[in-house]
């Protein structure tokens, strides 16, 4: 009987720690496991010397990765339970940690990288996609918040690009990718092999300078006027209204795809994003994430968006509140709100690590 392939490949060798995501029938979607096992050997090999580079990829020819398993956040969600909190909890933890890792993270962002394949790509310090990439953060299409730290690099793409990605659940070309922040380096889809290879046998920076093309154009990036123009309005409802009366073919076609979404959704992830802005650290700004995603699985709408865009795939769902007008201000800030002992509370933990430094370098 042939054994179980495990889930995350876990493999050292030439100096390279490599780690390849390993459910390709489901695009290599994350689950609490993989997460869990992503982290130990992201820990284990910091401290070692023979590991001078680490390599994240995805297995099969479709994708790093989906997203989060969320046909199992949705049976969370739907009996009440709590294992999503848990599964999010060491998966913020684990974003922050790619953030911060001491050693060249090179993440192959070929084929598909939606959700949670950004939190473990794009936070990292050499990020690769080939001509096969698909980027995106497709939360609010069901019911949810751009999350592992999405806000955090959405809010920091240029001008209002990042708003525009978030509301329409916009899909990144490699050319997007890199000109909003979510990538840096363009390489052939069929000279991933070299190239790994020349980070095991030279260095990245080598590898690199050997096998990166330049950047192809972006589409989004060439919209920017009358995205910054739309998507600078104040709330949900007045961007849709500018959308409509734009006069541009995109535009309108924007405004359709937003208010196919859900209007809780939307109003949160616009609040998000303006604070993400505001806030200093990409810790502060997961602390805030896991709040929203604490009062989304308990949210009529999380559940309603699964079922319709996955479970059942009716592609119906049944928004409550239906309209943007309908969403109030008191049920936006109960996303918010402070969870007490339940805090992710990494921006506190963030803040004595530098704390702690600086005190060393006195």
């Amino acid at each position: 009987m042939t054994g179980i392939e495990p889930e995350v490949l876990i493999e050292k060798g030439d100096g390279l720690g490599r780690i390849t995501l390993n459910r390709p029938k489901s695009i290599n979607a994350l689950n609490h496991s993989m997460v869990q096992k992503t982290a130990a050997a992201l820990l284990e090999w910091s401290n070692d010397d023979e590991v001078r580079a680490v390599v994240v990829s995805g297995a099969g020819d479709r994708g790093l990765c989906a997203g989060g398993d969320i046909v199992s956040i949705y049976h969370d969600a739907k009996d009440g339970g709590t294992g999503s909190l848990d599964f999010w909890r060491d998966e913020y933890i684990l974003n922050a940690a790619i953030a911060n890792y001491a050693k060249p993270y090179v993440a192959l962002m070929d084929g598909i990288v939606m959700g949670g394949g950004v939190g473990v790509s794009a936070h990292g310090s050499v990020r690769v996609v080939t001509e096969r990439s698909m980027v995106g953060m497709p939360e609010t299409g069901i019911g949810f918040v751009p999350d592992v730290g999405g806000t955090y690099l959405l809010s920091r793409a240029p001008g209002e690009l990042g708003t525009h990605i978030a509301l329409t659940t916009a899909r990144l070309s490699a050319g997007d990718a890199i000109a909003c922040g979510f990538a840096d380096h363009f390489v052939p889809s069929d000279k991933l092999d070299e190239f790994v290879a020349a980070v095991a046998n030279t260095s990245v920076d080598d590898a690199l300078s050997a096998f990166a093309q330049p950047a192809p154009p972006s589409d989004l990036l060439a919209q920017q006027s009358w995205i910054d123009a739309a998507y600078s309005a104040p709330t949900v409802q007045q961007i849709v209204s500018r959308l409509q009366s734009s006069g541009i073919a995109e535009a309108e076609k924007a405004a359709e795809q937003i208010l196919a979404k859900s209007p809780t959704s939307l109003t949160v992830t616009l609040r998000a994003l303006r604070q993400a802005r505001e806030l200093g650290s990409l810790e502060e700004v997961l602390d805030q994430e896991f709040r929203v995603s604490t009062a989304a699985l308990g949210s009529h709408d999380l559940v309603e968006g699964i079922r319709a865009q996955v479970v059942e795939k009716d592609r119906n769902p049944k928004w409550s509140p239906a309209k943007l007008a309908d969403v109030s201000t008191a049920q936006v800030d109960s996303y918010f709100a402070p969870l007490g002992d339940r805090e992710l509370g990494l921006s506190h933990t963030y803040a004595a690590q530098v704390g702690d430094a600086r005190e060393g370098i006195s």
